[in-house]
């Protein structure tokens, strides 16, 4: 039996044969994901109990930027909650590769909180973007909310003229003065969170959220296709890409960025996803069975 787990900066979801478990703790900035899942498996484990020993542990990670570090901490991490004797550390846009398009080669996007995508060609892969919110994460939720966010505070200011999505963001403005810290976590998390009512704009023709949109758009096609050619892949070469997360489920962001990958990448076909991350773990389990660096390591019990 398997017991995945999808950690992302939105939340964490785990599945297990006989359930499943969304928790609000996200991977956020500044926090190693190793803390997080602590707090994560304490927290369904005072749920599920007993239900939750697995041997086998297949972890799908944001945070860890296209590196997979030193399994062990992980392995050791699981065995203390699970009694797992392998786990599988996996870069979460490998997991999303996985679940989006199994063996079939092409790019899976993956874009929530923050942006990364994996390719896959003849058995070669290849990771673009995840880098974080400070470095990446172009096109990201983050990336949606902040640059909204930063110009209604502007026009608070006097600095730029936009009332009207000022009006529409009135809320989110709420919020960030009741905020503590400016910079801190939770201001990342409403960056993520503001990003839905940035898309909402668009699609009610405010124009500066609809250039911001585009313009996240414009970077996550430029992202797809660098995962492809590192990947090996040719330009005008036919290939299947498919999105993943919440924030891709917005019909006209996900319209805006298939017609910027196909200015990009003629012969590419925009498919629907056919898992999840979760899927994508589950199948690395029996699929993979030996470390794919730097993506995916495992451990296994001495």
């Amino acid at each position: 039996m398997v017991l995945a787990v999808d950690l992302g900066q939105s939340g964490a979801r785990l599945r297990w044969t006989t359930g499943e478990h969304s928790s609000q703790r996200a991977k956020r900035a500044a926090e190693s994901p190793l803390d997080v899942l602590r707090d994560i498996f304490t927290e369904v484990v005072t749920l599920h109990g007993d239900a939750l020993q697995n041997e086998v542990v297949a972890m799908s990670l944001t945070g860890i930027y296209g590196n997979v570090p030193d399994p062990e901490p992980y392995g050791e991490l699981a065995r203390e909650f699970f009694g797992a004797s392998e786990v599988a550390v996996i870069d979460d846009g490998l997991a999303g590769f996985m679940g989006a398009l199994g063996s079939e080669d092409g790019v899976a996007l993956s874009v929530g909180g923050g942006v990364v995508a994996v390719a896959g060609r003849r058995g070669k892969f290849a990771h673009a973007d995840g880098l974080g919110h400070i470095f990446g994460d172009e096109g990201s939720g983050f990336w949606l909310g902040k640059h909204g966010l930063e110009r209604v505070l502007a026009t608070r200011q006097g600095r730029e003229n936009d009332a009207v999505l000022l009006d529409f963001l009135s809320s989110e403005v709420a919020q960030f003065d009741d905020l503590v810290s400016k910079t801190g976590a939770e201001a990342q998390t409403l960056c993520i969170s503001t990003a839905k009512k940035i898309l909402e704009a668009a699609e009610s023709n405010i124009s500066s959220a609809v250039m911001i949109r585009d313009r996240g758009a414009e970077q996550l096609a430029k992202t797809v296709a660098a995962a492809w050619t590192n990947a090996g892949g040719l330009r005008n070469e036919s290939l299947s890409f498919a999105f993943l997360g919440g924030v891709s489920r917005n019909r006209g962001y996900e319209e805006s960025i298939r017609r910027r990958v196909s200015s990009l990448l003629p012969q590419a076909h925009l498919i629907p996803t056919r898992g999840n991350h979760l899927d994508g773990a589950i199948a690395i389990t029996t699929l993979m069975k030996s470390d794919l660096l730097p993506l995916l390591r495992w451990w296994r019990a001495p």
